[in-house]
Formats: structure tokens, sequence, C-alpha cells
């Protein structure tokens, strides 16, 4: 197996920059110990969490500027965790998962390249028992909806770690499994406002998808 190849970038955004340490391409692969095996991660899938995507970027450029306050925030499915840097850098309370076993190291490399404050992660997939995160006032992700199966758990994870007020931000590519996430969603109690980002002409270039911001219309039955 060939030695795994890094790359070193800084992502440049509006309001900061942001320097990542991600895998080189989508062809590397490295399970040396198996555990991506076992939680059902092929070699295919591997390379994806570590790649920077353009959902990502988009995420990330939102999160510069999105009203945080003393909010309580998590990260799905966050890959090397560009917005969760972002947020981080804002000194935002900011929790990362992602099902990958290599998330959570890249992270923290990432964090220490950007001389911020350790960031929370916990990895975990969206149908596992409950892992102790809690509840969070927004919840952030980018490009999750790309396969048919997922898309109720997600949902319910998402309802599982959302307060009775909360706002969910997902950036999504053009996925055709929107609309169902948006109906699952709705089955929560969460009314979908769909829009098109307009943050920055070399966004435009890389990403042709939208913005679905969620908010809690009503409590679903099972939290009454």
């Amino acid at each position: 197996m060939s030695p795994l190849r890094l790359r070193y970038q800084t992502i440049e955004l509006t309001e900061v920059d942001i320097h990542v340490r991600s895998l080189r391409d989508r062809l590397q692969f490295e399970d040396l110990q198996g555990v991506a095996n076992q939680l059902g991660i092929s070699s295919a899938a591997w390379p994806l969490f570590g790649v920077v995507w353009a959902s990502s970027r988009v995420l990330a450029e939102l999160m510069t500027e999105h009203a945080i306050g003393e909010k309580r925030i998590l990260e799905v499915g966050c890959g090397i965790g560009l917005a969760s840097l972002v947020l981080n850098h804002r000194l935002a309370n900011i929790t990362a998962t992602d099902h990958h076993p290599e998330a959570g190291p890249f992270l923290a490399v990432n964090v220490a390249l950007n001389a911020g404050e350790s960031i929370p992660f916990v990895r975990t997939g969206w149908s596992d028992d409950d892992c102790g995160l809690g509840q969070f006032d927004l919840i952030i992700g980018s490009d999750l909806l790309y396969e048919q199966s997922l898309i109720a758990p997600l949902a319910a994870f998402i309802h599982r770690h959302a307060r009775d007020i909360c706002e969910v931000v997902i950036v999504d590519p053009g996925r055709e499994h929107r609309g169902r996430f948006c109906r699952s969603m709705a089955s929560h109690g969460f009314a979908c406002v769909r829009s098109t980002p307009t943050h920055g002409d070399h966004l435009d270039e890389l990403f042709h998808g939208e913005v679905l911001t969620f908010t809690r219309t009503q409590i679903g039955p099972e939290r009454h």
C-alpha cells in the first residue's frame, strides 16, 4: 500500500483564512487496523471525508457571519471540519461529529494549524445509539444527502439533538434526495426555506446547489 499523500492549503474566505491538512486527492486510502471496514466504509468512500468540497466552502463562508451569540452549535458529518474551524476562530461553542474514524484526528491537526482551542469531537453514525451529545441551538452540515437510505436516519439524528427552538443549516450541492429530506424534517416539525448562496464570485464557479434552512414550527409528537 502506498503511503498516504496529504495536502496543506489555505482556504481563503471573505472574513478569514483557514489552514487545513487534507488528503491530496480522492485516490487515497489507509485503513491499517480495519476500523473503517468494520464501520462499513468502503475503500472508494474512505477518502471522501478528507477532501475540501465546494459545499463545505459554502457552509464555512456562511458561518463567517452567521449569528452565533451563546448558541450551542453542532456540525454533522464534519469531514475535515472547515465550518467548525471558522466557528472556532469566532470563539463559538462548536462540537463536531462524523462517522469516519480519521475525521477526529484530522480535525485536531487542523485546529492546531489555526492555533485554535480544542474542538470537542464525537465519532458517531446517524443510526447509532445515544452518544451523549445532548441538544443544540444550531445544527449545520454540508453535502449530507448523498444516499437515500441515510435521509430518514439523518433527519431523526438532527431531531434528537435539536432543542425545541433550533435552526438547522444544510448546504446541498443538488442531490436528488433534497425533497425527501425536507419531507422527513417536516415530520419532525421543521419548516424549510431554500435559498441560493451569494458569497463570493469564486463560489459561483464551484457550487450550483442550495442552502436549506430549517426552523422548528411545531414539536414532533415524540417530544410532547
